[in-house]
């Protein structure tokens, strides 16, 4: 498979350790729902949705190869492409990694794992480092975006699923 993403390490983003030289970001979260609901959400983009991230992925559901094109505010453009998918009874996600114009260079993962029959553990990782001339110009800018972005993924998919 043909993947067009601006950085070496493809799909490193699946395990962990992840590679040196990037920043790297996790958070976790409980979800008040079963896994297939959490990942139906998720892989067909709705989590990105919820985020007002306006999503243009060239397939419906998230798979290798399946480009995405993320627009924020009308101001910002980020190019992505899955490098990995999984979807099995106990886990569920992918990764999506930076095509050229993201402002960033590396990779991010989005995992759900079954902790029980309704309740299901969303796990977010990431690497990167500043992928344009405006995000290496302010990198704190940069980290506290990114930071924001990722608690608002954990934040929208707990909304999406309230406890009952």
């Amino acid at each position: 498979m043909q993947f067009d993403v601006n950085y070496p390490e493809i799909g490193a983003s699946r395990d962990i350790p992840m590679p040196d030289g990037y920043r790297h970001l996790r958070r976790e979260a409980v979800i008040a729902a079963p896994l297939a609901d959490a990942a139906e959400l998720l892989m067909t983009w709705g989590l990105h949705q919820r985020c007002g991230l306006h999503p243009t992925p060239t397939a419906p559901r998230a798979a290798p190869g399946v480009k995405v094109t993320l627009r924020f505010a009308r101001l910002l453009t980020i190019p992505c492409q899955v490098t990995w998918a999984d979807q099995t009874p106990e886990r569920a996600g992918f990764g999506y990694g930076s095509l050229p114009g993201h402002p960033e260079r590396g990779e991010a993962a989005f995992l759900l794992e079954t902790i029980s029959e309704h309740r299901t553990r969303l796990i977010l990782r990431s690497f990167s480092t500043p992928g344009t001339t405006l995000s290496r110009l302010a990198p704190p800018m940069t980290r506290l975006l990114q930071t924001r972005a990722t608690n608002r993924f954990t934040t929208e998919m707990k909304a999406a699923f309230p406890p009952k």
